[in-house]
C-alpha cells in the first residue's frame, strides 16, 4: 500500500449498508464531475423521482447554481448542505423542499430529483453525495473525503453478448449478463474484480474489492493491468483505474462506451452508451448485440 492509499483509508467516510440499500443502484466513479475523482463522491439512484436523504442532521444551507446547457437538462442544479455531526454532507441534483434549520433523517424526502446538465443524457436521475471536513469550503466542486460503502458487490462475468431489452436517446440496455439473487453486482473484469465507471468515455474508473467494497486494505495493493472481454482496458492503482486508449464496439461499430455501476436490480444487464448525434449506431429492442473492445490511438473522452 502506498502512503497516499494509507492516508485515504484513514480519512475515508464509510456509508453504512442501511443507507446504501435504500437505493437500487450506486456508483462511485461513473461521472465526469470532479468530485468523483478517486471515489470521493457517490451517486445513489432512487426508485422514482424523489431524492431520499442519505444522511441525518441539520440543513445548513441550500443553493441554486447554473449547470451546463444541455437540451435534455434543466437550467439550474441545486446544492443542499447538511451538518451530520463530524462533517458536512453535500447533496446535489435534488430541488430542495427543505431549508436551513430543518432536521432530516435518513430516508426523508429532500425534494424531487432534477435532470442536471452535469451528467449525460444516458444517466438516470440520482442523489449525489459527498462529505467535507469542517473548515473546508463546502461550496467548491472539489475537496471532499474518500468514500466507501459497507456492502458487498458481486462480480458478474460477461461474454460480451446480449439482446437489447430497452433503448433511450443515448443508450441501449442488454439482457445480459444476468444477476439473480440478493445484493449488489457489477460487471467483472477478466480477473474477476467488479468494475465501476464510464469506459472509456470518462478517463478514470474504479474496481470494488471482491466480497467487500471497503475491505481491510481499502481496496487493492499496488498497480495491475485491468482487462475486459480479453482486452486490456486500463491500469489500476489501488482501487482506482485509469482507462487506457480503447474503443468499445457493438456489432463491430464504435460506440461511446459502457456505463458501469453496482446494481441489485433483478436481471442487471450491460448498459451501452450510444450517441447517434456523434455517429454511434442505433439499436432496436430485440436486436442481438456482441460487444468487443480494441486498442485505439485516441479514446473518446467526455470529461
Amino acid at each position: 500500500m502506498t502512503g497516499d492509499e494509507g492516508d485515504e483509508r484513514d480519512e475515508r467516510v464509510v456509508l453504512p449498508a442501511d443507507v446504501v440499500e435504500r437505493y437500487p443502484r450506486f456508483s462511485l466513479y461513473n461521472s465526469p464531475y470532479p468530485a468523483h475523482d478517486r471515489g470521493r463522491a457517490i451517486d445513489l439512484y432512487p426508485e422514482g423521482d424523489v431524492g431520499l436523504s442519505p444522511v441525518a442532521g441539520e440543513v445548513l444551507d441550500t443553493r441554486t447554481v447554473g449547470c451546463p446547457d444541455r437540451p435534455y437538462a434543466v437550467d439550474s442544479d441545486h446544492l443542499i448542505l447538511v451538518d451530520v455531526g463530524a462533517r458536512v454532507a453535500r447533496v446535489l441534483h435534488v430541488d430542495p423542499a427543505v431549508e436551513a434549520g430543518d432536521r432530516v433523517a435518513v430516508g426523508d424526502p429532500l425534494g424531487e430529483t432534477v435532470r442536471s446538465g452535469f451528467f449525460g443524457r444516458w444517466v438516470d436521475d440520482h442523489v449525489h453525495l459527498e462529505f467535507r471536513e469542517y473548515g473546508r469550503n463546502p461550496y467548491r466542486a472539489s475537496g471532499s473525503l474518500p468514500l466507501d460503502v459497507d456492502v458487498p458487490v458481486r462480480p458478474v462475468e460477461w461474454d460480451g453478448t446480449g439482446t437489447v431489452s430497452e433503448t433511450g436517446d443515448s443508450y441501449a440496455l442488454l439482457d445480459s449478463p444476468a444477476h439473480h439473487g440478493d445484493g449488489y453486482a457489477a460487471l467483472a473484469s477478466d480477473a474477476g474484480a467488479p468494475l465501476d465507471g464510464g469506459l472509456p468515455h470518462y478517463s478514470a474508473g474504479g474496481r470494488f474489492v471482491d466480497g467487500s467494497v471497503h475491505g481491510s486494505d481499502f481496496g487493492f495493493v499496488g498497480e495491475a493491468p485491468v482487462g475486459l472481454l480479453g482486452a486490456r482496458v486500463g491500469t489500476a492503482a489501488g482501487r482506482h483505474v485509469g482507462w487506457g486508449e480503447v474503443t468499445v464496439l457493438a456489432n463491430g461499430e464504435p460506440i461511446t462506451g459502457l456505463s458501469l455501476f453496482a446494481s441489485r436490480v433483478e436481471g442487471f444487464g450491460a448498459k451501452l452508451v450510444t450517441r447517434p448525434a456523434a455517429g454511434d449506431p442505433q439499436f432496436r429492442v430485440g436486436e442481438d448485440v456482441r460487444v468487443s473492445i480494441r486498442p485505439t490511438d485516441g479514446a473518446v473522452r467526455l470529461d
